[in-house]
């Protein structure tokens, strides 16, 4: 195989090995892919004192060596951050799920609205959003009236609302609960 196609080999290895970080962070992964890090650093060294004499080559070849750089910076910061309990997407779920053992009910009472009010707070401030013209009658308000139309909508009683982070802004879901 000539350097072509093993720099092609790497870009995929390179690909996958980001796919797998994010899977990762995500939570969907339970272990850092520490084996094709290793594997993709190797494929990344393999060409440092070759010179390369096909300056398209060489380029994707030093552009892969910056970008995998690149990556290891960005990981290592979001590894330090999730050490630290920094980590926004971690420290909403921490929030979950201490509200959760805490027994707060999110399923459309009144007083599960004002729980449901409690955790869009949390995740407008984990989205480094602004809180201060937030006006919790005006969400509870809002959310009866959903309540109500969604209830004569999909002809049940009882509607769950949730709070979920999608773009990076805060959203209040409601579904039908049977």
């Amino acid at each position: 195989m000539g350097i072509a196609e093993e720099i092609i080999v790497f870009e995929e290895k390179l690909n996958e090995l980001v796919r797998k970080y994010e899977q990762y962070f995500l939570g969907l992964e339970k272990r850092e892919p520490i084996k094709l890090l290793e594997e993709v650093e190797r494929t990344a060294r393999k060409y440092v004192g070759t010179n390369i004499v096909n300056t398209m080559v060489k380029f994707k070849y030093n552009s892969l060596v910056a970008r995998l750089q690149s990556y290891k910076q960005y990981w290592g910061r979001i590894n330090r951050q999730i050490e630290e309990g920094r980590y926004s997407r971690d420290k909403f779920r921490m929030g979950m799920h201490q509200q959760a053992r805490e027994g707060t009910s999110v399923s459309g009472g009144n007083g599960e609205i004002d729980g449901i009010f409690a955790q869009y707070l949390e995740a407008r401030r984990t989205c480094n959003l602004d809180t201060d013209n937030i006006n919790p009658e005006a969400l509870k308000s809002t959310l009866e009236k959903q309540k109500e139309a969604l209830q004569y909508k999909h002809n049940c009683n009882n509607i769950e609302f949730r709070v979920v982070i999608e773009d990076g802004k805060p959203k209040i879901k409601a579904r039908p609960k049977t």
